[in-house]
């Protein structure tokens, strides 16, 4: 049995933006599912089955349409513009051992030595784009930072990656780092001392009296 979501949608005729914002005002997501030289099907399928699934990370889903099952591999996701709902999704026809190119979100877990130290951690990377079976995607690639201290780096080459998967970054690519805390350029000695002299207010008046 699949432990991969099971997603059933609903085939539509009906194309256009103005459709498309009324079937969202109803809970409904427009999409596409198309590859394996088969009919690209438009589809809508239910808000509340579709965000689960986007939001736990899952890349491959079995997709339910007129009856049929197909495994598929969620393509793309379009937001919108503040990044608050799905506007629309696109799913790939794959087999379980095709090999299938995509990007896992890079999640960052536990405390850095370097960051208890005064250190700021800065992710560079937030997704790794990947080319593996489908039956080896995983969810999300996990990266500990217990033992990064100041001044350290994670780089792609760090990354233990599940069998047979690749990687099109390069193995020296930094990916998570801690850095000191930039510090405040120290002021000029000229514009203090310029500052710190009080102006004589009616000097050059007096000056020109005399």
């Amino acid at each position: 049995m699949s432990d991969d979501p099971k997603l059933t949608a609903q085939r539509r005729d009906s194309l256009g933006s103005s459709v498309s914002r009324r079937m969202r005002k109803a809970g409904q997501i427009p999409g596409s599912i198309y590859g394996h030289k088969q009919e690209a099907i438009s589809f809508a399928v239910s808000a509340d089955d579709l965000n689960p699934i986007i939001a736990s990370g899952h890349k491959v889903v079995d997709f339910e349409i007129d009856g049929s099952v197909d495994k598929a591999l969620i393509q793309d996701v379009q937001w919108n513009t503040f990044s608050t709902y799905v506007q629309h999704v696109d799913l790939l026809r794959v087999d379980a051992n095709e090999r299938v190119s995509t990007s896992v979100e890079i999640v960052v877990r536990g405390i850095s030595p370097g960051v208890l130290a005064g250190g700021i951690l800065e992710q560079i990377h937030h997704e790794l784009p990947i080319e593996c079976p489908v039956i080896r995607l995983p969810e999300q690639i996990v990266i500990r930072v217990t033992d990064l201290k100041m001044g350290g780096a994670i780089h792609v080459s760090d990354i233990p990656l599940p069998t047979d998967c690749t990687t099109t970054l390069p193995p020296e690519e930094v990916v998570v780092h801690v850095v000191e805390p930039r510090k405040a350029p120290e002021p000029d000695e000229n514009e203090i001392a310029s500052s710190a002299e009080p102006e004589v207010v009616g000097a050059k008046e007096e000056d020109s009296e005399e």
